[in-house]
């Protein structure tokens, strides 16, 4: 934690804690289907599980396309190591970061997708990662996406912590966007307060194509999430959003970098924090528009409602090398409008519904980025049951430490 990049956010604490690892691949006694449900009303999805690192096998294989590979990255590397060791740690390797390194030192099996040239996942496929250990535990996840020349999928990663302990999950995501490929992968994290998670996501965006990531905390207790951001081919595009909701207690760092390499490509951020009580947050937002990037579009917007007791900061970053770029960055942070809160009261609305009304209004155009019509409805009803206070949690979860 003592680069520069955390210098903000310290993971001292977390990782002066004693966890235990689970180095010897001992089986934890947990059959996800029986603890936990969590499927989006009226989104058929293909669902998965990963119990801390280790995939869990279900009967969503069957449904998939031919020559598609989802499931274990430990299994799948060693039965087609071919296809998937030209991409393994290939964009994580060349990060300076030290949890990254330490996830590739240590991470021993995680999820795989590999999508074939011009193959279209008409399903989106649900990962749940479950955090669930008898004791403190550290937890070593892996993530590799790989979508081939005109590919297309679509992926919500839902993270939930089912055991009350000290739970430190350090993850990598590498993304690979080949030529007029499509992607969007979807993040939602729903962990206790006791809950660390480091998440480091890197993405490699080829030719013509598209990648779309969207975050959203909705319950933790200290995460920090580093996306970066690489263009590999011209007229390619990159959307990236997130929501924050934090209150006493919690602590949200995104850490996010767009590299422009070359031209003709878009890229665009939002990212929105809503900070209640003690809550802290961090938004790093750095774009670089190198020599050769002319015809560049990007942009970059953080904004963020913070209460009187809430910590902010902010550090949008804008580089341009190139003359014939459209370019925008920004950042602001206050607090509620009272005018616009009296407003409301004045048309005879309560103190406490104006304030949720105002709050859920304010993360709308980040919820609007969500391509999926029935993940779009799901996201509202848990932001709005989030600021309600109420247990937000899918129907049927026995995460009861999801509030």
């Amino acid at each position: 934690s003592r680069q520069e990049a955390y210098r903000d956010c310290d993971l001292g604490p977390a990782l002066e804690r004693d966890y235990g690892m689970n180095l010897q691949r001992l089986s934890i006694p947990v059959d996800p289907h029986q603890v936990f449900s969590c499927d989006v009303p009226n989104l058929s999805t293909l669902l998965y599980f990963v119990v801390n690192d280790q995939f869990y096998a279900g009967n969503s294989a069957s449904r998939l396309p031919e020559g598609v590979l989802c499931g274990s990255l430990n299994a799948l590397s060693q039965s087609h190591e071919a296809v998937l060791a030209p991409y393994y740690n290939k964009l994580a390797a060349s990060s300076k970061d030290g949890m990254a390194a330490f996830n590739t030192a240590f991470a021993q099996d995680g999820f795989v997708l590999y999508v074939p040239k011009g193959v279209v996942l008409e399903k989106p496929i649900q990962v749940i990662n479950i955090l669930r250990a008898p004791e403190d535990m550290l937890v070593q996840r892996r993530v590799l996406v790989i979508l081939e020349k005109g590919a297309q999928a679509t992926l919500l990663f839902c993270d939930h912590a089912l055991s009350a302990n000290n739970l430190f999950a350090n993850q990598v995501i590498e993304l690979f966007v080949d030529e007029d490929a499509r992607l969007s992968f979807y993040e939602l994290e729903m962990n206790h307060p006791q809950t660390t998670r480091v998440s480091h996501a890197f993405a490699a965006v080829s030719t013509r194509a598209n990648l779309l990531m969207n975050t959203v905390t909705l319950n933790n207790g200290f995460t920090r999430n580093n996306t970066s951001v690489r263009f590999e081919g011209e007229h390619a595009e990159v959307s990236l959003s997130g929501i924050v909701l934090a209150e006493t207690g919690q602590f949200v760092d995104n850490h996010v970098e767009v590299d422009h390499a070359l031209p003709h490509c878009v890229s665009n951020q939002l990212y929105k924090y809503v900070l209640d009580g003690e809550a802290g947050g961090i938004f790093a937002g750095s774009i670089m528009v190198r020599k050769d990037a002319q015809k560049t579009a990007a942009y970059q917007s953080n904004k963020n409602l913070c209460g009187p007791q809430a910590k902010m900061r902010a550090r949008p970053q804008l580089e341009i090398y190139a003359d014939d770029v459209k370019c925008s960055h920004g950042s602001a942070t206050g607090q509620m409008d009272e005018n616009a809160l009296f407003y409301l009261r004045s048309r005879g609305i309560s103190e406490k519904e104006a304030r949720l009304l105002m709050k859920y209004a304010f993360t709308t155009d980040v919820i609007d980025t969500i391509s999926l019509e029935p993940l779009k409805d799901r996201m509202r009803m848990l932001v709005e049951k989030r600021f309600r206070g109420e247990l937000a949690r899918c129907a049927g979860c026995s995460a009861a430490y999801c509030h």
